[in-house]
């Protein structure tokens, strides 16, 4: 069986509503849509734990292609093929790339500040809020490196459009989810966006996904970035 359920890698459901779950690794009891066939749900906190692990890689990174970067992420212990992971890991790849490219930031506050803001975005956003996580993390990236806030102007406007224009892409592919293919098309929406709007240029790199055959809903020749299609 490909991976789904952490615990027996059995196929994960999603129910209608909220319903008490108990994490099968801290025991921690809380609400949730997600379990597996068998009745196992791992909490948000166990499932991406070792993510910080990421703050390390960033800084010691030279690179300025944050696709190559997020994908020595994926390539870590603690990575899943999905999962709220990659809420964070999206905009961390970003925020390095964008550093390394002549942006101006202060990576390491940085990067803990998007560890912060991307925790706070569950698993399975994309099917429950109709906004998938790889894709606000963008958003993310944007409102840190222009410091926007909820009372700022031409930064509230960037962020908000950086978001759109990830979840348009996310959205005109459509649906299963797959956590590699919205990262890949959240990142790439980025590279344009910064250039366009920061002057930074980050490099950008045709993207050929060799994770197909560890997603059981993986939608083939539809994603832009199968093998079958370059």
């Amino acid at each position: 069986m490909k991976e789904e359920c952490l615990i027996c890698k059995a196929p994960l459901v999603y129910l209608e509503s909220d319903v008490p779950m108990e994490c099968e690794i801290c025991h921690k009891r809380e609400n949730s849509k997600t379990r597996c066939v068998n009745g196992h749900y791992v909490c948000s906190d166990c499932h991406t734990r070792g993510l910080d692990s990421i703050i390390g890689l960033c800084l010691k990174e030279s690179s300025k292609n944050p696709i190559a970067i997020i994908e020595k992420m994926m390539a870590m212990p603690f990575c899943h093929m999905h999962g709220p992971e990659h809420h964070v890991m999206v905009g961390a790849a970003l925020l390095t790339a964008y550093k390394n490219a002549g942006g101006s930031v202060d990576l390491p506050a940085a990067l803990i500040e998007m560890m912060h803001r991307g925790k706070s975005v569950p698993g399975g956003a994309c099917g429950f809020w109709g906004a998938c996580g790889a894709g606000i993390s963008s958003g993310m990236f944007i409102s840190i490196i222009s410091k926007s806030t909820p009372l700022a102007n031409e930064p509230f406007a960037l962020s908000h459009r950086m978001t759109a224009k990830s979840l348009g892409l996310i959205g005109e592919i459509g649906g299963p989810r797959c956590c590699k293919r919205d990262s890949f098309l959240s990142i790439l929406a980025a590279i344009d966006f910064v250039k366009d709007h920061f002057g930074i240029e980050m490099e950008k790199p045709e993207v050929i996904c060799h994770y197909s055959a560890q997603n059981n809903q993986c939608i083939g020749k539809r994603c832009p970035f199968s093998r079958a299609n370059h």
